[in-house]
Protein backbone atom coordinates (compact mmCIF):
# COMPACT_ATOMS: atom_id res chain seq x y z
CA UNK A 1 0.00 0.00 0.00
CA UNK A 2 1.21 3.48 -0.82
CA UNK A 3 2.31 5.55 2.19
CA UNK A 4 -0.08 8.16 3.58
CA UNK A 5 0.08 11.65 2.14
CA UNK A 6 1.75 14.42 4.11
CA UNK A 7 -0.26 17.29 2.63
CA UNK A 8 -3.96 17.99 2.98
CA UNK A 9 -6.05 17.33 -0.11
CA UNK A 10 -7.43 20.51 -1.61
CA UNK A 11 -10.71 20.33 -3.53
CA UNK A 12 -11.26 22.88 -6.28
CA UNK A 13 -14.50 24.51 -7.40
CA UNK A 14 -13.92 23.00 -10.88
CA UNK A 15 -13.50 19.40 -12.02
CA UNK A 16 -10.69 20.26 -14.45
CA UNK A 17 -10.17 17.93 -17.40
CA UNK A 18 -6.93 15.93 -17.50
CA UNK A 19 -5.72 14.32 -20.73
CA UNK A 20 -3.05 11.81 -21.71
CA UNK A 21 -0.51 13.93 -23.64
CA UNK A 22 0.49 11.00 -25.85
CA UNK A 23 -3.01 10.04 -27.00
CA UNK A 24 -5.01 13.20 -26.19
CA UNK A 25 -7.53 10.85 -24.53
CA UNK A 26 -9.39 12.15 -21.49
CA UNK A 27 -7.97 10.43 -18.39
CA UNK A 28 -10.48 11.97 -16.02
CA UNK A 29 -11.53 15.03 -14.08
CA UNK A 30 -9.55 16.49 -11.19
CA UNK A 31 -11.14 15.85 -7.79
CA UNK A 32 -8.40 17.12 -5.49
CA UNK A 33 -4.83 18.33 -5.61
CA UNK A 34 -1.73 18.76 -3.43
CA UNK A 35 1.86 19.69 -4.25
CA UNK A 36 2.63 15.97 -4.27
CA UNK A 37 -0.30 14.40 -6.07
CA UNK A 38 -3.85 14.46 -7.37
CA UNK A 39 -6.99 12.38 -7.59
CA UNK A 40 -9.01 11.90 -10.76
CA UNK A 41 -12.50 10.56 -11.29
CA UNK A 42 -13.01 8.71 -14.57
CA UNK A 43 -15.26 6.26 -16.37
CA UNK A 44 -12.42 3.74 -16.78
CA UNK A 45 -9.90 2.44 -14.22
CA UNK A 46 -6.27 3.49 -14.59
CA UNK A 47 -3.53 0.86 -14.54
CA UNK A 48 -1.36 1.00 -11.41
CA UNK A 49 2.34 1.78 -11.35
CA UNK A 50 2.46 3.49 -14.73
CA UNK A 51 3.82 6.98 -15.36
CA UNK A 52 1.28 9.03 -17.26
CA UNK A 53 2.20 12.09 -19.30
CA UNK A 54 -0.67 14.44 -18.48
CA UNK A 55 -2.07 17.75 -19.66
CA UNK A 56 -4.59 19.64 -17.52
CA UNK A 57 -6.74 22.40 -18.99
CA UNK A 58 -6.64 25.38 -16.64
CA UNK A 59 -9.74 27.44 -15.72
CA UNK A 60 -7.94 30.69 -16.55
CA UNK A 61 -4.57 31.77 -17.81
CA UNK A 62 -2.15 30.92 -14.98
CA UNK A 63 1.42 32.09 -15.42
CA UNK A 64 0.83 32.62 -19.13
CA UNK A 65 -0.47 29.06 -19.60
CA UNK A 66 -3.87 27.74 -20.69
CA UNK A 67 -2.85 24.19 -19.82
CA UNK A 68 -0.26 22.52 -17.61
CA UNK A 69 1.80 19.51 -18.65
CA UNK A 70 3.24 17.15 -16.06
CA UNK A 71 4.00 13.49 -15.33
CA UNK A 72 2.37 11.43 -12.59
CA UNK A 73 2.56 7.81 -11.43
CA UNK A 74 -0.70 5.96 -10.80
CA UNK A 75 -0.67 4.71 -7.20
CA UNK A 76 -4.19 3.43 -6.53
CA UNK A 77 -7.56 3.00 -8.20
CA UNK A 78 -10.96 2.04 -6.77
CA UNK A 79 -14.65 2.26 -7.53
CA UNK A 80 -16.20 5.62 -6.75
CA UNK A 81 -19.26 5.87 -4.50
CA UNK A 82 -21.10 6.08 -7.85
CA UNK A 83 -20.41 2.62 -9.35
CA UNK A 84 -20.27 4.09 -12.86
CA UNK A 85 -16.97 5.82 -12.03
CA UNK A 86 -13.48 5.14 -10.69
CA UNK A 87 -11.27 7.24 -8.41
CA UNK A 88 -7.51 7.13 -9.06
CA UNK A 89 -4.62 8.57 -7.06
CA UNK A 90 -1.48 9.85 -8.75
CA UNK A 91 1.90 10.95 -7.39
CA UNK A 92 3.42 13.90 -9.24
CA UNK A 93 6.89 13.31 -10.69
CA UNK A 94 9.68 15.92 -10.75
CA UNK A 95 7.47 18.98 -10.38
CA UNK A 96 9.40 22.14 -11.21
CA UNK A 97 8.90 25.67 -9.88
CA UNK A 98 6.44 26.46 -12.68
CA UNK A 99 4.36 23.41 -11.77
CA UNK A 100 4.36 24.30 -8.08
CA UNK A 101 3.23 27.81 -9.01
CA UNK A 102 0.32 26.39 -11.03
CA UNK A 103 -0.72 24.12 -8.14
CA UNK A 104 -0.53 26.93 -5.58
CA UNK A 105 -2.46 29.32 -7.83
CA UNK A 106 -5.16 26.71 -8.45
CA UNK A 107 -5.54 26.05 -4.72
CA UNK A 108 -5.48 29.74 -3.81
CA UNK A 109 -7.74 30.92 -6.63
CA UNK A 110 -10.11 27.98 -7.08
CA UNK A 111 -9.85 25.88 -3.92
CA UNK A 112 -12.49 25.55 -1.24
CA UNK A 113 -11.31 27.45 1.83
CA UNK A 114 -11.53 25.55 5.09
Amino acid sequence: MYERRRLKRRHLIYYLRVFNRETDKLLGHLVDLTEEGLMLISEQPNELGLTFQMRMLLPSNIGGMESWEFDAISRWCRKDINPDFFDSGFQLVDIDVKGLTVIRNLIRGFGFQD
